[in-house]
């Protein structure tokens, strides 16, 4: 089976090595172009690049999906079937139906439920103890095509965000390798999501991992979990906006919503129900750093406010 993949990001990785490792004929390799990274700027490659390299995987990079030259180019692959795992754009109609047997896609979460760009994140902040991933047919309507194969993962107590994602990208790659194997036998069955029960999440943004501290400390705890390693939830001090990490709620611990309540071995902040204990921060244009030592290096003082 020849096979186009659509992939930039690390979480793409997994299932790029299982096709090649499980013998599909990988013919061509679509990802976003390269792009400055860190304080340096350094050009960096994408990971799903990376391994096309390796692997002597021809690679495209157009500026986007509608790219004509890119249409020519992978008509000539005669592609069987596409894949995209987090490529980054979404594809034209033509693109969707170049090859003979479709396109699919991973999504992380069990569709209906979290379409949109940040299912993983959505999941932490709405305290599901329960995702996976789904492998669909791509249609023109966001993540709203016929599912092939899907597979559950618990949420575990405190998981962060780049700690799920890991997960459900290898699970994500087992189940594309399994969906793939029965289209390849013609076996696959095809079932229509239940478009009633959908629901739609949006794109991560700064606003949206901004801490509220008159929200409860599950809803914070939750918010600084989905926000882990990236963007990161952050708050506002008089100095400048710190990001907070490793969040513990505190039950029954009553106080000013951001209001400092412990500093000496642990920072401990009030919320509007209960407080959270932070186990890390970053303060703006740093590293990570223990909680409690950047609050005393800095003069934090029991009763202090933060706010935003």
């Amino acid at each position: 089976m020849r096979v186009v993949f659509w992939g930039t990001p690390e979480f793409a990785t997994p299932s790029l090595r299982a096709l090649v490792g499980e013998g599909f004929e990988v013919v061509g390799v679509v990802t976003r172009p390269d792009k400055p990274q860190g304080r340096s700027r350094q050009i960096i490659p994408p990971p799903v690049k990376q391994i096309a390299i390796e692997e002597e995987i021809p690679v495209f990079q157009p500026k986007n999906a509608r790219d004509a030259e890119l249409f020519a180019k992978l008509n000539e692959l005669k592609p069987d079937i596409s894949v995209v795992v987090a490529y980054g754009h979404i594809l034209p109609q033509k693109i969707i139906d170049l090859p003979r047997l479709g396109t699919l896609n991973i999504h992380a979460s069990l569709l209906p439920a979290l379409r949109g760009a940040a299912p993983i994140q959505a999941a932490i902040r709405q305290g599901f103890t329960e995702t996976g991933v789904t492998v669909m047919r791509v249609v023109s309507a966001l993540d709203a095509g016929p599912i092939m194969m899907q597979a559950e993962a618990p949420i575990l107590e405190d998981e962060t965000y780049g700690e799920l994602q890991v997960r459900l990208a290898e699970l994500g790659a087992l189940s594309l390798v399994e969906a793939l194997s029965l289209v390849s036998l013609g076996k696959v069955k095809e079932t229509p999501q239940d478009d009633s029960r959908a629901t739609y999440v949006p794109k991560v943004t700064r606003e949206s991992a901004r801490i509220d501290w008159k929200e409860s400390a599950i809803e914070i705890s939750r918010l600084i979990r989905a926000c882990d390693p990236k963007p990161g939830a952050f708050t506002q001090t008089p100095r400048t906006d710190v990001k907070m990490f490793g969040p513990k709620v505190m039950d029954g611990i009553k106080g000013k919503p951001g209001e400092v309540l412990k500093v000496t071995g642990e920072l401990v902040i009030a919320c509007g129900l209960d407080a959270l204990r932070i186990s890390e921060v970053q303060p703006a244009g740093k590293s990570r750093m223990l909680a409690h030592a950047w609050a005393r290096g800095r003069g934090t003082a029991v009763g202090d406010r933060y706010g935003g």
